[in-house]
C-alpha cells in the first residue's frame, strides 16, 4: 500500500447500555464517539501535546493522561493545548433514550459499529476537504482506534467491507477513497498518544451533554473545542458535531442543558 496521508484516533465516552436512569449500576444517556484527525507528516505533533501538558502539570512523563481522572483545573490548560493544536475533531453524540428501536442495537456491537460508521463517513469528507496538491500519501487515512476488551475488531472490518459493498442501497455516504479497511488498528493508550487526545476529546462533548445526578453538565470543555472542530461551509452541525438520532435535534430548543450546544455548533 502507499503511504496514508492521515492519521485518525478514535475513542469514546459513555457506555452502550440501556438501564435508565443512570445511576451506579445503570447507564449513561448519552454515548459519544470521537476522532482526532492529523496530517500524517505532522502527526509527531500530538506526542509533543501530549507531553507538554504532561511536562506542564507536574504529571508522570510515563503515564498515560485520562480526561476523566484529571481535575478541573488540569482539564482546562490541557483543552486550551487541543484547541491551539494543528488538528481538527469530529463527534457523533447519541442519546439513547431517544432511539425508537433499541432492542435492534443491544446486539453485540450494534451501537457501536452504526456510530463508527456515522463517524467515519465525516472523517472521511473532512479527509477528502483538506487534500492538499503534491500530497507525499494516497489521500486515506490510517484509523487507530483505542483497544476495548472485548471487540472485534476484524468483525469491525468486516462490517465495513459489507457497507462499501452496499453503499448505493443503504445510503452509505462514506468515501472509500479516503477509509481503507486494511489500515484500521486498535491501541493501547500508552501506545499511540493521539488516542489520549481522542479521550479528551469524547470526554469533553460526553461531560457537556451528559447531566450529573445533580442534573449539572459542563459544557465549557467542548467549548472551548469549537476551533478545531470541523466545519463544512461553517457548518459544524451534521459534519463536526452528529446529533443521533434526529429527534434528538429537537431537544436543542427545549432542554436547558443542550442550549451550548444549539449556540456554539450550528
Amino acid at each position: 500500500m502507499s503511504a496514508a496521508s492521515f492519521v485518525v484516533y478514535v475513542d469514546e465516552s459513555g457506555d452502550e447500555g440501556f438501564v435508565f436512569p443512570h445511576d451506579v449500576q445503570g447507564s449513561s444517556k448519552w454515548f459519544v464517539l470521537a476522532a482526532v484527525v492529523t496530517r500524517k507528516p505532522i502527526d509527531l505533533e500530538t506526542v509533543k501535546l501530549v507531553d507538554t501538558v504532561r511536562a506542564d502539570l507536574g504529571y508522570n512523563p510515563k503515564k498515560p493522561l485520562h480526561f476523566r481522572e484529571m481535575k478541573h483545573e488540569h482539564r482546562l490548560p490541557y483543552v486550551q493545548r487541543i484547541a491551539d493544536a494543528r488538528l481538527r475533531c469530529v463527534c457523533v453524540l447519541i442519546h439513547k433514550p431517544a432511539i425508537q428501536d433499541r432492542e435492534k442495537f443491544r446486539e453485540r456491537f450494534r451501537l457501536y459499529f452504526y456510530a463508527t460508521r456515522l463517524l467515519l463517513e465525516r472523517v472521511s469528507w473532512l479527509c477528502r476537504d483538506r487534500r492538499v496538491k503534491n500530497d507525499p500519501g494516497d489521500g486515506s487515512a490510517e484509523i487507530i482506534f483505542s483497544n476495548r476488551g472485548g471487540t472485534s475488531y476484524a468483525e469491525m472490518r468486516r462490517y465495513f467491507d459489507r457497507l462499501r459493498q452496499r453503499s448505493a442501497l443503504d445510503d452509505v455516504r462514506i468515501d472509500w477513497s479516503v477509509i481503507d479497511t486494511r489500515r484500521v488498528i486498535a491501541a493501547q493508550h500508552d501506545q499511540k498518544m493521539g488516542l489520549q487526545v481522542a479521550d479528551a476529546v469524547a470526554t469533553s462533548f460526553f461531560f457537556g451533554v451528559e447531566p450529573t445526578k445533580q442534573g449539572f453538565t459542563e459544557p465549557r470543555y467542548a467549548t472551548m473545542l469549537q476551533a478545531v472542530v470541523y466545519r463544512h461551509k461553517g457548518s459544524a452541525r451534521g459534519h463536526g458535531v452528529k446529533l443521533w438520532p434526529r429527534d434528538v435535534i429537537a431537544k436543542l430548543a427545549t432542554e436547558p442543558t443542550l442550549e451550548w450546544m444549539r449556540d456554539v455548533y450550528q
